[in-house]
Parts: structure tokens; C-alpha cells; sequence
């Protein structure tokens, strides 16, 4: 996928005149990428519009105008979406109450190893995820993971921890938004 550059970022100024026609737009971008996989996880597949849509956002939040800050955005953000035959995604981890958070993110600690999307032929291949987002005892509750697919579409996500054991089918609409961020014709 190709990365967000800087001639499409606009200063956070220009960007509040039209921040709700963008946001509506991305919201309904997100809409076919926002999958849950059982109770707590849900990911969030990224394509340049929610990604340029986050870096915008957070210039206009901070109120970044240094082009060497405004730079460090567009790089931070672009290392979120997947490369030629790769799906980049946000996997939240989500559970309310902070003490059985806490306490799961420590059960969970390798959860990253039992990540996968499966194919159409049953195959299936694991997450990529970046171990920084954990340490010696628990896991991020926010974790940045990528996809290799070798040019493939999924049709599943799948979690076979021991602790958490969850499938997925793609609907019609997510299989058409990530083929969309693939460069894949159905």
C-alpha cells in the first residue's frame, strides 16, 4: 500500500474546516475494517484514508506545525499500513474493568503467537507483531500488527490460545474492503 505523503496532509487550520466531511467519510471507511474476533479483540485493518485521517488528527490535537514534527507523523503513522501483500492493523484489546484487564494482559502474554487469517484453501498465517508492545510480564493492550498475505484475500481470523479461543468469517463487505487495500479484483 502506498504511504500517506506530506503534499496530502494540510495544516490543522485547513484541516478543521473540513474535519467533519472527513471523519464521516472515514467512519464509513472503517466500518467493513472493524472486526471483532470474540469477546475482547477487535482489529481495525488501516489503509492510507484512516491512516492520513489519524495523522491529521493528531496535528490538529497537538497543534503540530514544525515540518520536521509534521514529517515524524506521516512516518510513524505510514509504519501502520501493510506493505505489498500485507494487511496492516490496530488490535485493541478490550476489557472494561482495569483489575481483569490487568490480569488477562499478564494470561495473555503470548497471544501475539496465536493470531492468524486464514485462506480460502485453509491455510493460514500469523500475525507480525512488534515485541516492543510487550514486556517480561503482560501485553499491550494496543497492538500494531501486519499481515502477510502473499497476494491472497482472508476469509477468517482466527485465535487459538489456550485462554482465548475465537474464529471469524469475513463477511462479503470485509472481504471486499480488504481486497480493495490489497489490490485485489473479486
Amino acid at each position: 500500500m502506498k504511504p500517506v505523503t506530506r503534499d496530502e496532509i494540510v495544516d490543522y487550520v485547513t484541516y478543521q474546516d473540513s474535519r467533519e466531511a472527513m471523519r464521516h467519510r472515514v467512519m464509513e471507511i472503517k466500518k467493513p475494517r472493524r472486526i471483532h474476533l470474540g469477546e475482547h479483540l477487535t482489529f481495525l485493518f488501516e489503509n492510507r484514508n484512516t491512516i492520513r485521517y489519524q495523522i491529521q488528527e493528531m496535528m490538529r490535537v497537538e497543534h503540530i506545525v514544525r515540518e520536521k514534527e509534521i514529517q515524524h507523523e506521516i512516518d510513524t503513522y505510514n509504519e501502520l499500513l501493510g506493505g505489498e501483500n500485507e494487511l496492516g492493523a490496530t488490535l485493541l484489546i478490550e476489557i472494561a474493568d482495569a483489575t481483569q484487564r490487568d490480569r488477562y494482559l499478564r494470561l495473555w502474554r503470548d497471544l501475539m503467537q496465536h493470531i492468524f487469517v486464514g485462506f480460502e484453501d485453509g491455510s493460514r498465517t500469523p500475525v507480525i507483531y512488534d515485541e516492543r508492545q510487550m514486556d517480561e510480564q503482560r501485553l499491550s493492550s494496543v497492538q500494531y500488527i501486519k499481515f502477510k498475505t502473499g497476494g491472497r484475500l482472508p476469509v477468517s481470523l482466527v485465535a487459538d490460545h489456550p485462554d482465548y479461543q475465537a474464529e471469524y468469517a469475513l463477511t462479503q463487505s470485509q472481504k471486499q474492503a480488504l481486497a480493495e487495500d490489497l489490490g485485489i479484483t473479486l
